[in-house]
Formats: structure tokens, C-alpha cells, sequence
């Protein structure tokens, strides 16, 4: 009996789990009219949100972020889930015609029942994988390295430098930092030592991008050099400046970021490139290398710094690395030869790595003088070929011919010489440079504008206050220049501080148009040279004697004569009469005794200066009021004599010369002692 309701039970059981399993199957068939529909409209919200995120991925890997991997496997399979989805709608259609009796039978009810389960387990896979679709971020910065080092060629001694400019990145205060100096002084070697420092040293920057700008400055180029370092790719040269700006600014906007820009000769516009201006907030830094102060000024430089030249030995260390220890050895004499060429490089490593591995294979004493002697007349190949045409760069870059003119007229006076600023302004107004202007005090205003622009493109250096020098390569690039490219309208002669103890060769004075022999042991000036051209002749700082009565015979059209500090002049040739143009007569320090009254002829004088003169004994009344277009005169510390004459106006208080400067209305600078106040009241 009991065996009989175990099966009875058992039955029962059966025929429940049976019929669960039957009307189980018929659901998935009696609902594919609801499940259907509701899987096609599951499908167009997969797909939708499938195509933000591979959208945002994109974006991702155009900023060189790196997409995680959860998300890539998620778009792979929403990628799967779309296709099968899309199989299950195209289906659709066709199944549902398979159906009978208000759609819950089927004439095929074994494929109806796997179709509609199909569907249900995928509108149930796809609402759980849109769950997992809402990332919050999609991508990870990339973690390849930064900083692209770049090669340096040969190290220069910039070690302090580097401290110096490290310690300004460190500083959140200071964001961009200029580096300025003279073309081929180490500029872009300082910037990729910096540079290559952030690859070995702990630093908070993301990325370090190194962008080229050079004298041609094209923003464009600038974009697709800085989108190069960021890992653009080629076909995005192809959008518009305005295009690129958004992108790059997009990238480093939310980056700690350092810029490089090498060999900038103008400012460079932030926004226009699309570079987040560097700010204490941001922490980022802009560091830039330019030939000129003025460029710092103009992008904002909260720290600047000038890259000197080299000390003389670390220049004579470079020179000998290029050189090389077997060359140097070969002959006894050679090293004492070479540290004489290694110095005539100026510490300028441009010319010191120049000339050094043109002189590697040099092994004779004759090579070697003959190196020499043409870097002593600015003729070496080399420099010619590879140095000078890098700095004349500067040069063509000056604005105006009048700066141009005026930097090769600093060319005249000897290496290493202290160019009084103010002076070297009197001389340039005399020569008409100064145009813009009819009076010196104001064209001290153009002439000051003029030195300090000089000096912001590194082609003067300062020398104290009150003085400028020329560094001996830009000298020698300005005397190539003249001797190159200016030929006609500044066709120079100049061997000031050559040791010459005669005056030059009478052919050479043809041409010249401007000639400049200061600073050597001439005793003489006999011939009587023809210089139909000659504008300016400088002739300060020899051992000058005797001047002969023809010298100046044949010299029309002089502007400026220096005879200052000949200490052995004692007397002026009558023929100085016939130099008619002259402008600017410099006499200061020279031990002349009596202005001859011939100088009455040179009516056009703007310019005199007799200071220093301890034996001038006597100026012939009506000489200083003739001179009516005199604007600068200078008596200054004369020793204070009285030498009683009725024609002379130096003598006693200075009365009679104060009384002639008086009637001079184009006086504009004096400089002569006053013993009484009451001579001042003509001049108020």
C-alpha cells in the first residue's frame, strides 16, 4: 500500500514540473510581440552609448591618454551584443509569422521557444552590460616617458647655469624664463641640457615638449612642431591654426607642462599657439632661448638670464677637445700657437668648436701662423663659411639701415676697446646716422635708443656705465660684412691696433669711405693722399708729430677726424682749412699749442672738442663765432694758465671765449670751467 502512493506522489510531481516546463517555453513564445520591440529599442540604446564611449576613447588617444583595458573589453563586447541584437530584430519579422492562436503556438515550436529565450536573455545581458557602461573616466595618462632627451654634441661649461635655471623651475613663482646671448654662445645647448635633465631628475611635469621657432617665425609650424612632442598624428597638420590652438590648449590645460621653445627673434602668442600662459596655479613653465633681451621683455620673463661666453679655460678645454692631443703634440711650439688662435675664438663656442676641428689635422708651425694672421684680418674659411654667416643673422634682423650702420661704425675702433657711449652718439649725429634729428639733445634720445637696442640683440656688451665693447667675433663678423656685402656704400679700412708705424698704403685710401688707423705707432702723415669718398678717418691714440700741410688737400667731403690723444701733436697743418664738410673735429688730450686761425674755413662744424689739451696756449679771437653751426663744445680740464694776448680768447677767466660761445644760437652741449656765475646768465 505505501508503495502505492510513492508512486502516485511521484507522478504527480512529474506531471507539475512538466507543466511548468511547457508553460515556461510558451512564455518565451506567447511574449516575443513585447520582447521584440522592447530588444530593438535596447538595441539603439546600446549602440548609442557604445558609440559615446568609443568617442570619448578617441579623444583619449588623440591626447595621448592610454583607454583602460576594462573599457576596450567593454566596447569589444557591446561591439558582439550589437551584432547578435541585430540578427535577433532582422529575425524578427519571420518568427512572428510562425506564430498561431493569438501568438501563443507555433507552427515550429521547438525553434519559436529558442528564438523567444534568445531574445529574453539578451534584452537581459545588454541592460546589464549598459550598467557597466557608465565610466567616469575612460582613459589613464599615458605612462611612456615624458621627455624626448635629445643629443648634445658637445657639452659646455653651463653647469652654473643649469643650477640657476633648475632653481627657477622649482620656484612656483616663476613660470616662464628667458635665456639670451650672442648667436653661437651655447643657447640651444643650454636648453637641451635642461631639457634632458628632467629625464634624471624627480619632477612633478607630465609632459616636456621641445619645439624649434627660428628666425621665421610661422605659427603653424610651431603647432605641428609642439604636436609632434605631444603625438599627433600627421593628418592633424592638416586642420586650421585656429583648429590646432583648441587641441594643443585642450591637451595642456590639465597638465603640469614644460615648453621649450628654441631661437625666438620675436614674441610668440600664447593663445595664437595654444599654449596655457604658465601660472602659479597651473605650475607649468615656459622656458625659451632668443638673441635678444628685448624678446624676454616681450613674453613676459619673470627671470632672464644672459649665457656669457666662455672663461679662458674652459674656452682653451673645448678648443683642445677639438683639437686633439696628437695634433697639439706634434711640434713643441704648436700648443702656445694654438692658445693664441683658441683666444682670437673669444670664448664664443661656436667659433671655438669651429676652428678647432678645422685646426685637428694642422700639424705644421706654418698652418698654424697662417691661421693666425687670417683670423687676424677676419679671412679664415672657416669662420667665413660656418661662423659669420649664423651671426650676421642679427644683423639683418636690426630693423632699419640707420642701426645697421651704426653697429658696423663700432667696427672702427680697436678689439676690446671701451667705446664711450656718449661720444660714440656725437660721432654718429655728426655723420647724418642720426637723421631723425636736427639737435644733439635730441638725437641722444635716438642715439641712446639705438646702443640699448644693440645691447638687447647681444651686439654690444655694456662695459660699466658709460662705456660698450664689442666682443672680437661680432667685430670681426661686422668687418667681414662691410668687406662682403656693404662694399659701395660702406667700404671700410680699418687696422686700428694693428702696430703700424706708418701711415697706410696711398692706393688704399682711394675708395675708402671710412678709415680707421687709431691706436698704433704712426709718427707721420707725409703723402698727400687722394680720398675723393673718405667720410670718417680715425686717427686717435698714435704717436702723431708732424701732419704735412698737403695731407688734407684732398679729402673733400671728411665729416669726422679723431686726432685725439696724440700726446706728441703740438701743431695743426694750415692745410685743415680745406676739409670744408667737416662736422666733428676731436682734438681732446692732443699737446697742441695754438689753434691756427685756418680752421675759420670749416664753417660746418658741429662738433668740438678741446679738452685735455694742457699746452693749448692760445684760440685766435673770432674762431669759436665763426663756427655758427656748432652744437657740442668741450674745454674741459685744461690746466689753468694765463697766456696775456689781445687775439687770444683762452686767456685769464675765459671771458672773451664765453662772450664768442654766447653768439653761437645752435649750442646745445658745453662743457668748460666756469670761474664766475655771472658768465652762465647768456646761456639761461
Amino acid at each position: 500500500m505505501g508503495n502505492c502512493c510513492s508512486v502516485q506522489c511521484s507522478f504527480e510531481n512529474f506531471l507539475l514540473r512538466g507543466w511548468d516546463f511547457i508553460v515556461g517555453h510558451a512564455n518565451y513564445v506567447c511574449k516575443l510581440k513585447q520582447t521584440l520591440p522592447t530588444l530593438s529599442a535596447a538595441l539603439q540604446e546600446l549602440r548609442a552609448l557604445r558609440n559615446d564611449v568609443q568617442r570619448e576613447v578617441d579623444v583619449a588617444d588623440q591626447r595621448l591618454l592610454k583607454p583602460f583595458e576594462r573599457v576596450q573589453l567593454w566596447l569589444s563586447t557591446a561591439d558582439t551584443m550589437i551584432t547578435e541584437a541585430e540578427n535577433l530584430v532582422s529575425n524578427g519579422p519571420q518568427q512572428m509569422n510562425n506564430l498561431c492562436l493569438g501568438g501563443c503556438l507555433s507552427e515550429n515550436c521547438l525553434s519559436s521557444y529558442k528564438f523567444g529565450k534568445r531574445v529574453a536573455e539578451m534584452l537581459q545581458e545588454i541592460s546589464d552590460h549598459k550598467s557597466k557602461g557608465a565610466f567616469e573616466k575612460v582613459a589613464e595618462d599615458q605612462p611612456a616617458a615624458s621627455v624626448v632627451v635629445r643629443p648634445v654634441e658637445q657639452p659646455v661649461a653651463l653647469e652654473s647655469t643649469i643650477q640657476k635655471v633648475w632653481s627657477c623651475i622649482e620656484d612656483k613663482d616663476v613660470g616662464i624664463i628667458g635665456l639670451y646671448g650672442l648667436g653661437g654662445v651655447g643657447k640651444t645647448t643650454l636648453l637641451t641640457q635642461i631639457n634632458n635633465k628632467f629625464s634624471t631628475t624627480p619632477n612633478d611635469f607630465k609632459v616636456v615638449i621641445w619645439a624649434l621657432v627660428s628666425k621665421d617665425y610661422d605659427v603653424g609650424k610651431i603647432q605641428d612642431r609642439i604636436g609632434e612632442s605631444i603625438g599627433f598624428l600627421e593628418t592633424w597638420k592638416n586642420k586650421s591654426v585656429d583648429q590646432k590652438a583648441v587641441d594643443i590648449y585642450g591637451i595642456l590645460s590639465d597638465k603640469r607642462f614644460v615648453v621649450l621653445l628654441d631661437d625666438l627673434w620675436e614674441r610668440v602668442d600664447f593663445n595664437q599657439v595654444g599654449i596655457p600662459k604658465p601660472s602659479q596655479e597651473n605650475g607649468s613653465k615656459l622656458i625659451f632661448t632668443t638673441r635678444y633681451l628685448e624678446v624676454c621683455g616681450e613674453m613676459g620673463a619673470r627671470k632672464k638670464f644672459k649665457v656669457e661666453c666662455l672663461e679662458p679655460e674652459k674656452a682653451w678645454e673645448l678648443f683642445l677637445d677639438k683639437v686633439g692631443d696628437e695634433t697639439l703634440n706634434s711640434h713643441p711650439d704648436i700648443p702656445n700657437l694654438a692658445k693664441q688662435v683658441a683666444e682670437r675664438c673669444g670664448g664664443l663656442p661656436l667659433a671655438l668648436i669651429t676652428i678647432g676641428r678645422a685646426m685637428a689635422c694642422k700639424t705644421t708651425l706654418g698652418e698654424w701662423k697662417y691661421a693666425i694672421e687670417m683670423l687676424k684680418r677676419c679671412a679664415l674659411p672657416k669662420m667665413e663659411n660656418e661662423v659669420f654667416p649664423l651671426l650676421k643673422f642679427s644683423y639683418d634682423n636690426l630693423p632699419d639701415a640707420t642701426m645697421k650702420c651704426c653697429l658696423l661704425y663700432c667696427c672702427l675702433h680697436p678689439e676690446d676697446y671701451c667705446i664711450p657711449k656718449k661720444r660714440l652718439v656725437e660721432y654718429w649725429f655728426c655723420e647724418g646716422l642720426l637723421n631723425q634729428f636736427d639737435r644733439i639733445s635730441d638725437a641722444q634720445m635716438q642715439g641712446d635708443y639705438i646702443v640699448n637696442s644693440l645691447l638687447s640683440a647681444c651686439l654690444l656688451e655694456r662695459d660699466g656705465e658709460y662705456f660698450v665693447k664689442m666682443h672680437d667675433v661680432i667685430r670681426d663678423m661686422t668687418l667681414w660684412i662691410t668687406r662682403e656685402f656693404e662694399v659701395t656704400e660702406n667700404n671700410f679700412f680699418v687696422k686700428a691696433g694693428a702696430q703700424l708705424c706708418e701711415e697706410p698704403d696711398v692706393k688704399a685710401w682711394e675708395r675708402v669711405k671710412r678709415m680707421s688707423v687709431m691706436e698704433n705707432n704712426i709718427k707721420v702723415l707725409k703723402e698727400t693722399p687722394k680720398c675723393p669718398n673718405l667720410r670718417t678717418l680715425f686717427l686717435g691714440q698714435n704717436e702723431l708729430k708732424v701732419i704735412s700741410n698737403g695731407f688734407f688737400q684732398f679729402i673733400p667731403h671728411l665729416t669726422v677726424l679723431d686726432l685725439s690723444r696724440n700726446f706728441g701733436l703740438r701743431v695743426l697743418p694750415k692745410g685743415i682749412s680745406e676739409l670744408i664738410s667737416l662736422e666733428c673735429l676731436d682734438l681732446s688730450a692732443t699737446f697742441i699749442e695754438e689753434l691756427p686761425i685756418e680752421l675759420k674755413s670749416l664753417t660746418k662744424l658741429k662738433m668740438l672738442d678741446l679738452s685735455y689739451m694742457h699746452n693749448l696756449r692760445k684760440i685766435p679771437q673770432h674762431l669759436i663765432s665763426n663756427f655758427f653751426k656748432l652744437q657740442i663744445f668741450g674745454m674741459w680740464l685744461l690746466q689753468n694758465r694765463d697766456y696775456p694776448n689781445e687775439d687770444n680768447v683762452s686767456n685769464g677767466d675765459n671771458e672773451k671765449l664765453i662772450e664768442e660761445l654766447k653768439g653761437l644760437q645752435c649750442l646745445n652741449i658745453l662743457a668748460i670751467p666756469i670761474h664766475n656765475m655771472l658768465s652762465l646768465e647768456g646761456f639761461m
